[in-house]
C-alpha cells in the first residue's frame, strides 16, 4: 500500500515537471515563431502577427472580409491588440477597415489588392521556404502528430478560457 502511494506521488511530481519543461518549451517555440518568422517576411515590412491577419484574410471564407470581432476570435487575440495591429496594416496599404454595410456598429476587415499582392506574390514564398527549413527533419507524420497534439491543447485551452470567463461573469456584483 505504501509503494503505490508512492509511486503515485512519483507519478504526479513527474507529470508535473513534465507539464513545466513543455509549456516552457511552447512559450520558446512561439518567441522563435515571432523572431525568426518576423525575419522571413520582413523585406516585405511584415511581422509574424501581420503575417497571421493577412492568412487569415485570404482564406476562402473571408474574401469578403472579416468583422473585427471574428478576427480577432480568429486569431484569438483581444480586439485591443488587433486594433493597433490593423491600424498599422491599414497606414501600410495592406488592409482596409470599413462600416459593415449591414450592420454599421460593425466594421469589416479587407484584404487590399496591395496587400494581396504582398501576400501571394511576396510573402508567401518565403513563408514556404520558412516553413520547410523549421520542419525539415519532419516526417508528414511527425508534422501530423505534432498538429494533433497542439490542436488537444489548444482546444483544452479554449475550454479553461470559457470556463474562466464564465466564473469572472458570475463573481460580477449585480447592481
Amino acid at each position: 500500500m505504501e509503494n503505490m502511494r508512492i509511486a503515485a506521488e512519483r507519478s504526479a511530481v513527474t507529470k508535473v515537471e513534465l507539464a513545466n519543461r513543455l509549456f516552457f518549451r511552447l512559450y520558446q517555440c512561439a518567441n522563435m515563431l515571432h523572431k525568426t518568422g518576423s525575419r522571413a517576411v520582413e523585406a516585405e515590412g511584415l511581422t509574424t502577427q501581420q503575417w497571421a491577419v493577412l492568412g487569415a484574410l485570404s482564406r476562402e471564407k473571408a474574401q469578403d472580409g472579416m468583422s473585427i470581432g471574428d478576427l480577432a476570435r480568429y486569431l484569438m487575440v483581444s480586439r485591443q491588440n488587433l486594433a493597433g495591429l490593423l491600424s498599422r496594416m491599414e497606414r501600410d496599404g495592406h488592409v482596409t477597415v470599413a462600416p459593415d454595410t449591414r450592420d454599421r456598429r460593425s466594421r469589416i476587415v479587407r484584404m487590399t489588392k496591395s496587400g494581396q499582392n504582398v501576400w501571394h506574390v511576396l510573402a508567401q514564398p518565403k513563408i514556404r521556404a520558412y516553413y520547410e527549413q523549421i520542419l525539415a527533419d519532419f516526417s508528414i507524420s511527425d508534422t501530423t502528430h505534432v498538429l494533433h497534439y497542439l490542436m488537444k491543447l489548444l482546444e483544452n485551452m479554449k475550454r479553461l478560457d470559457s470556463k474562466q470567463l464564465s466564473n469572472e461573469h458570475e463573481e460580477e456584483p449585480v447592481e
